[in-house]
């Protein structure tokens, strides 16, 4: 007890928090977590469309300038029309031409950011008007060389970007 101004006053030495106190901050913060979490992970979702829409195009736009300096050819066909396989195709992407001088059009194949592993640069490739990706290809990519289409087939709902 201690004496101020007559009066007797009880001294509390406080120094650390009460069970109370450390319940209601884990409190907060597990009703903070649980509102920024949900958002946080949404928006990764979204960069990575972003990120396979914007690989996407730049292919799809190589792929383009490949053929309209080639004669209509996609990338790997010697004819118009014929079947086309994976390292053809990369290859015809990143390598300059010794014939022509052109390219190359990609530094690298990018991978699908939804694809994990080797698979992700991967390329289904099929040679048929009416085919199309199902999504359960286990590449990154799909490309059609009756028609020049090249997709993400790492799911069903990306097949159609």
């Amino acid at each position: 007890m201690k004496m101020i101004n007559g009066i007797e006053t009880m001294e509390t030495d406080r120094h650390g928090f009460t069970v109370m106190e450390v319940f209601m901050v884990i409190i907060i913060l597990c009703i903070v977590a649980a509102v920024a979490v949900p958002r946080l992970s949404h928006a990764a979702a979204q960069n990575r469309t972003s990120d396979m829409v914007g690989k996407l195009h730049l292919v799809r736009s190589q792929v383009q300038l490949y053929k309209s300096q080639h004669g209509d050819l996609l990338p790997g066909q010697k004819v118009i029309g014929a079947d086309i396989n994976q390292a053809d195709f990369i290859d015809a992407m990143t390598a300059r031409s010794t014939v022509d001088g052109y390219g190359p059009y990609l530094k690298e194949m990018p991978g699908n950011p939804f694809v994990a592993g080797d698979a992700a640069d991967d390329i289904t490739c099929v040679n048929g008007v009416n085919s199309v990706p199902t999504g359960t290809e286990g590449t990154g990519w799909w490309l059609n060389a009756a028609t020049g289409q090249f997709r993400p087939c790492d799911s069903k709902f990306h097949t159609a970007y």
